[in-house]
């Protein structure tokens, strides 16, 4: 038997909702995909279309997108950024107040839920040749 709570109205058309996760094709530009998107969804449409989705949910489809438009933009990917701010001995933090984007920044853009800037995306890039030019942009913060 289904939990109350694991069923819910569609809004506008009434239809019984069910709490589940749906294949979903996105697209950005060239860049798509196929996620597996959780959400409400009626068991009469198989398309996913008449979905419900709340804040937890669009975080799925939200870091997918960024994926394809970092991607598409020739960005580092969220997992090269982090690759490069270990290898340099940064904390997220610390990446952050030094590279740019504040003491949170890192955190996003390791999780995929915000895209880095091409500046971050610049300095990290020539970093990853020569972290040597770090204590270069330490000697800055500091003055």
């Amino acid at each position: 038997m289904t939990n109350k709570a694991e069923i819910r109205r569609h809004p506008e058309t009434g239809a019984e909702l069910a709490r589940g996760v749906r294949p979903v094709r996105l697209a950005f530009k060239s860049q798509s995909m196929v996620v597996d998107m959780p959400g409400w969804y009626s068991k009469d449409d198989a398309s996913g279309e008449s979905g419900l989705f709340d804040k937890k949910d669009m975080l799925v489809s939200d870091r997918a997108i960024n994926l394809m438009k970092a991607k598409e933009l020739g960005l580092l990917l969220p997992e090269q950024i982090k690759k490069v701010r270990l290898a340099l001995g940064l904390s997220q933090r610390e990446a952050g107040r030094l590279i740019g984007g504040g003491p949170n920044a890192f955190q996003k853009y390791e999780s995929g839920d915000v895209l880095l800037s091409k500046s971050a995306d610049t300095a990290l890039r020539l970093l990853a040749v020569d972290p040597r030019r770090l204590q270069e942009i330490r000697d800055c913060d500091a003055a």
